[in-house]
């Protein structure tokens, strides 16, 4: 399987655009999950009429699975302005079942009541296993199941799917 990523991310500007007039969303905050999520929100940046910096957040500790888990290696920063009242993108890589978009949101309410909040994914896998449906999507994609996405970057920001052995 072949991913045209440079199509998704456009269909993803295009579609946030046209989402944030739609809404009246002015100014909003951009979060990106650690780290593919960061790096799609970089692309996003342009598409967004907004003042603010990239706002960056690691779920490490929010996860459901961190006890199963154990600590992963490599935590980085969490980076969110007050987020009271405001209009928040959240931007992640992959939506698959839907834990890590959960301990997202609960990690933002931990820094404040946002007025929204919009879910922007580059690739939705349709295999959620809480309900929770992405606003802006760049692509959906059915999937083996002996198959995932990896998207690395963030420069060259590249996408495969990846076959498990």
């Amino acid at each position: 399987m072949k991913l045209d990523l440079e199509r998704s991310l456009a269909s993803m500007k295009t579609q946030l655009t046209a989402y944030c007039a739609k809404k009246s969303i002015e100014n909003p905050i951009v979060v990106g999950i650690h780290t593919g999520g960061v790096w799609v929100a970089e692309q996003l940046m342009s598409a967004v009429m907004t003042d603010e910096p990239l706002a960056t957040l690691d779920i490490t500790f929010y996860r459901d699975d961190f006890t199963r888990a154990g600590l992963n290696p490599k935590v980085n920063q969490t980076l969110l302005p007050a987020l009271e009242d405001r209009h928040v993108i959240l931007v992640d890589d992959v939506l698959m079942s839907g834990r890590t978009i959960r301990a997202a949101m609960n990690e933002i309410f931990d820094f404040g009541r946002p007025a929204s909040i919009t879910l922007a994914i580059l690739y939705d896998l349709g295999q959620h296993e809480l309900p929770i449906q992405a606003d802006i999507v760049g692509e959906r994609l059915t999937l083996n199941p002996d198959q995932r996405v990896k998207l690395s970057g963030p420069e060259p920001l590249m996408v495969s799917v990846l076959e498990a052995h």
